[in-house]
């Protein structure tokens, strides 16, 4: 099947569409009913009826957007009226849910009148917090939205205007740039002059372009004050007339720096982009077609071709994506009364400033695999990176704050804690441990510092405050990788073979000589193999922590920091944790990587050193031990260690948190298992620790419980150590070693 037939199949299966409504709160039992509706709900309502700004407290109208469209100008569709606009309106619903979590009700409006259409909208005032319009034709849409935002006291948005220009303006500074131009001495010409195109020259005036500077030409040619006066075009075009003669688009394009195509497909030729300026910037923004293809327009010249499309798959998609979701996100959490051009343009240089930042890897991985870094290829952020929505919305929050657009004031580091926990339970939980670690910052090792991974890692790490990292390998090497990522910045490296690292030669061969390792072994592996290098660092006190294990087999990284640094004076148990984010829970499962089969004592003091990464975390814990029985239903030497362990730890005076077991995994679970079934439990809540029988359990359960279960997983995180060391996982993510680090931070703090 055909691309249209995928997505017919695809809009058709059951439930037909693309959007539900869901319930937010429990409504399991009689007393729930009871409360969601009547005779409960007339409480909320009383309170309402007596102050109207608890309308946000008590209904979900703070994070409710309506998608309000007429079907007049359905994307390249034309006017295919209300009810055939429906499946691009879900749509919109899909994208604010996704990338900003904020819910919709679309409403298509069977209305082509001004006036009807803005009494219809304005009536609905009392259930949204805001509203969206979206493919109305010009110069209705115009008409529309300025009576609708002088008129309704919650914010009012055209994204077909305002959405391109915005993330357009954003890849302008940037495209500006890496050219070298002047904002406001460049030419701009315009090929379109309908809603989008301009809303964006007038956007572009706010970011600094001289308004004489711009051409704007429509089907008929240049837009000139002798066609205004000929009655040719109407008031909206005609602020953007241009004196002198007139002529057709590659007129305009002769000399221009800056073309901005919203129009129509194929209309630029190579000839007119050879007649440009030097070093030109291309906006080709008709979809599916642009109006010069991305071949086309960088094979026409020598020099640089910064070339932006409306297409997912060339370089600088321009996509309204990274605007409307994130506009209303900030816009809604400060009750904002309308989207201004302080918050517009605020969204554009938070997304042109993200721009500059490295890219997650699962945004790298999202789009092939190809580098992305700031440069020709690369000024404007893709929208799956999950950074733009705590970049843009708070920086629109704070514009509107500081514009008197805001009802309300918020705390914008707090606030930007609130939109990560949107994005799961994982982000929310790091965060925790991130503010932490920044509020001390440890130095910590990362042994294998040539990895490219790595020191983009040290990068973010030093950039964020998190910690001081010093990175073990080639100076120069790193040094050149860290050029070629465009990283300014210059982190501590050890280099065994620039640097005399006898001394630590020498402290290994004191730690194991009774281990079968000569004092030329021991220099030895101090020069060659950075995890001993990095690990007697650890042991000597000359950094804090250390990371590793992200080019090797986890035994092999492991056994290193186990011989030197070991395990706590308290204990012989070293074990691996996983961290499982839900969508409202949190559990901690040990042991997943360390220990095989380990006896009733390791099984208690793993419980032990789970209990405490918990607290890290802020979590406080309640631990189960697992096994295939409930509390002795069976009877045999598997189901007796972890009973075992149960024991010691209840005799533990220090034993701070409620332990049960051995249970079965849904027992330690399920709440209503747990107290109705068990109500002697020493769990009143279902458990959040998850102590495993042993290794082949452990490992099974957590990748189960990740793939099948949709968790997120952290980790594996060493506990028991005697100093902060953490194996990483091969192949895992950027991300994945700035959250190591970060707890390595927290337990050198410690």
């Amino acid at each position: 099947m055909g691309l249209d037939d995928d997505a017919r199949e695809y809009h058709r299966q059951e439930p037909p569409g693309k959007i539900a409504i869901e319930t937010t709160k429990p409504t399991n039992t009689q007393r729930d009913l009871s409360l969601a509706y009547s005779p409960g709900v007339a409480a909320p309502c009383r309170d309402i009826a007596a102050d109207p700004e608890s309308v946000f407290e008590y209904t979900a109208k703070g994070n409710l957007v309506a998608v309000v469209s007429n079907g007049s100008a359905v994307l390249g569709l034309g006017n295919i009226g209300a009810s055939a606009s429906k499946p691009v309106m879900e749509g919109k619903g899909v994208l604010f849910k996704r990338f900003a979590d904020i819910d919709v009700f679309d409403i298509e409006l069977d209305i082509d009148e001004v006036a009807p259409f803005c009494e219809a909208v304005k009536a609905m005032e009392p259930t949204f917090g805001g509203v969206n319009l979206e493919d109305i034709k010009a110069p209705e849409c115009f008409k529309i939205e300025e009576r609708l935002r002088d008129e309704m006291d919650v914010p009012v948005f055209h994204d077909d205007q305002h959405g391109t220009a915005i993330i357009s303006g954003a890849a302008l500074m940037n495209a500006t740039e890496i050219s070298g131009k002047d904002l406001s001495e460049i030419n701009i010409v315009f090929s379109g002059a309908g809603a989008s195109a301009i809303a964006t020259a007038r956007f572009y005036v706010e970011l600094g372009a001289k308004k004489e500077n711009i051409t704007m030409c429509d089907s008929s040619g240049i837009i000139t004050e002798e066609r205004v006066a000929d009655g040719d075009v109407n008031e909206y075009k005609s602020q953007f007339a241009s004196e002198g003669v007139g002529g057709d688009l590659a007129d305009a394009m002769e000399g221009a720096d800056v073309f901005v195509g919203l129009s129509v497909g194929g209309i630029v030729s190579q000839e007119m982009v050879r007649s440009m300026a030097s070093d030109p910037i291309i906006f080709a923004m008709a979809n599916p077609d642009p109006e010069i293809t991305y071949e086309d327009a960088k094979d026409a010249r020598d020099d640089t071709v910064i070339m932006a499309t409306g297409r997912s798959d060339y370089p600088n998609m321009v996509n309204n994506v990274l605007g409307f979701p994130f506009l209303f996100r900030g816009a809604l959490d400060v009750r904002a009364t309308e989207i201004n051009e302080e918050m517009k343009r605020a969204a554009a240089e938070a997304l042109a400033e993200l721009a500059r930042k490295d890219v997650p890897d699962a945004v790298v991985k999202a789009y092939g695999d190809d580098p992305l870094q700031f440069g020709p290829d690369y000024v404007i952020p893709k929208p799956l990176d999950p950074r733009v929505l705590f970049e843009v919305a708070p920086s629109v929050a704070k514009a509107a704050m500081d514009s008197g657009s805001a009802r309300t004031e918020i705390d914008l580091e707090q606030y930007r804690e609130r939109l990560e926990a949107r994005l799961g339970k994982s982000r929310e939980m790091m965060r925790v441990v991130l503010n932490k670690a920044k509020s001390d910052p440890k130095r910590i090792a990362l042994a294998e510092g040539t990895d490219e991974k790595m020191i983009r890692a040290a990068y973010q790490l030093s950039e964020q405050g998190i910690a001081e990292p010093v990175l073990l390998g080639d100076a120069d090497e790193i040094a050149r990788t860290a050029d070629r990522l465009g990283l300014s910045f210059r982190p501590e490296i050890v280099d065994p073979d620039d640097r005399d690292v006898s001394a630590y030669g020498d402290q290994l061969y004191q730690l194991r000589k009774r281990k079968g390792i000569t004092s030329r072994e021991a220099n030895e592996l101090v020069r060659r193999d950075t995890n001993y290098l990095g690990s007697v660092m650890v042991k000597s006190g000359d950094v804090d922590a250390m990371l590793t294990g992200l080019t090797h087999h986890y035994p092999s990284a492991l056994r290193p920091p186990l011989q030197v640094v070991g395990s706590a004076d308290d204990t012989d148990t070293v074990a691996g944790v996983y961290m499982l984010t839900f969508k409202n829970r949190v559990i901690f499962c040990a042991d997943t990587t360390v220990n095989q089969d380990p006896d009733a004592e390791t099984l208690a003091e793993i419980t032990r050193h789970t209990a405490d990464l918990a607290r890290r975390f802020n979590v406080e814990p309640r631990a189960a031990m697992l096994s295939y029985s409930n509390f002795g239903s069976v009877d045999n030497e598997g189901t007796q260690k972890p009973r075992e362990a149960v024991d010691i730890l209840h005799e533990d005076g220090e034993v701070d948190f409620p332990v049960d077991g051995e249970m079965q995994a849904d027992t330690a679970v399920v709440d209503d298992i747990l107290n109705d079934t068990y109500e002697f439990s020493e769990l009143d809540e279902a458990a959040n620790v998850l102590v495993f029988p042993n290794l082949e359990a452990g490992n099974i359960g957590y990748k189960l419980l990740q793939r099948l279960g949709g968790a997120e997983a952290i980790g594996p995180m060493l506990v028991g150590m005697d100093e902060p060391v953490h194996v990483l996982q091969r192949g895992d993510e950027v991300k994945d070693i700035v959250n190591l680090a970060s707890v390595a931070v927290v337990d050198a703090q410690e």
